[in-house]
């Protein structure tokens, strides 16, 4: 049978010819019974990413060469390279060689064996320690709503054609990649593994990328943020009611509670922050719903070569 492997690349000049030879040399070896697809997606790289991959369809004819008219994000070049593959289970790892390719017969064991998903995770990670740390408090939220996600995070997966034709028909803007191939329910294995420390170039994936990609998936994953704004709202107004309980009777002593102008501009600024807070969640689900009705392509591709 055959395997697709699908490669995100964004700035990865220098590191995508040994992803690849590695890559090869594990199905070689290990996976010859097989038959192995490249499938590079490069995600607007203004380095020389590009030329590297066309490079590569020269010497390697099972790569199939993508890139898109600028940078639209990491999970929109997996989008693409999902859609391209043709094999009977699909694989997707990284491009930077922090995720081991000697994974990979772990895994066609695994599909092998019965499992129509199968799900690298992160059990340690070599990443700096910000990284690490912010890493940890990300899926300690999302487990609240996807007690299923390994503490560690994945992105290294397989994926039987019958997961991968369910995930690519699932049409939507600001994917969570995790969520959408666990909501499935698919037959299911864990491989833990360390994500290695990179060597070559410099990781793309900032501060900013994190947050964006942790925000899409608390709103994707569950009603999360609404429950919690309620409760928000609950409190708030249960405060407010003791307050208010505790003026009347203080009153009724006749004593004056909380005089002054500072106990009345804390309530302001803490009440009006609360509905700033709760307004910006609420407008983060208009945005998406604004976005799902426009339509717009997750990807535009400047040049496909199969």
């Amino acid at each position: 049978m055959k395997v697709s492997v699908v490669v995100a690349v964004y700035q990865n000049e220098g590191s995508i010819g040994a992803t690849h030879d590695r890559i090869a040399a594990v199905f070689e070896r290990d996976v010859p019974q097989h038959e192995l697809e490249f499938v590079l997606v490069d995600d607007g790289s203004k380095d020389g990413s590009w030329n590297e991959i066309l490079r590569l369809q020269t010497l390697d004819p099972r790569v199939k060469a993508i890139t898109f008219t600028r940078n639209f994000g990491q999970m929109a070049a997996m989008l693409a390279g999902f859609r391209e593959a043709t094999g009977d289970a699909v694989i997707n790892i990284s491009a930077d060689l922090q995720d081991p390719a000697e994974l990979i017969p772990q895994m066609v064991e695994r599909w092998e064996g019965g499992s129509e998903l199968v799900i690298c995770f992160r059990a340690n990670r070599s990443d700096p320690l910000f990284a690490r740390w912010t890493s940890r408090v990300a899926y300690s939220v999302l487990r609240m709503a996807l007690p299923q996600i390994p503490r560690g995070g994945f992105d290294v997966v397989l994926m039987d054609r019958v997961v991968m034709d369910t995930f690519n028909a699932i049409d939507v803007r600001h994917r969570f990649f995790q969520g959408d191939l666990l909501w499935g329910g698919y037959r299911t294995s864990f491989i833990p593994y360390e994500r290695q420390r990179r060597t070559i170039g410099r990781s793309q994936y900032n501060f900013g990328k994190r947050l964006k990609n942790f925000i899409d998936a608390v709103l994707d994953a569950s009603y999360l943020p609404i429950r919690f704004i309620s409760l928000l709202g609950f409190l708030t107004a249960s405060f407010g009611f003791f307050w208010a309980l505790t003026v009347v009777i203080s009153w009724l002593a006749g004593d004056t509670p909380f005089s002054g102008w500072a106990p009345l501009m804390v309530a302001v600024l803490v009440v009006g922050g609360l509905i700033m807070l709760m307004l910006g969640v609420i407008g983060e689900y208009v945005w998406r719903i604004n976005e799902e009705v426009r339509k717009r392509p997750n990807y535009l591709v400047r040049e496909r070569r199969p």
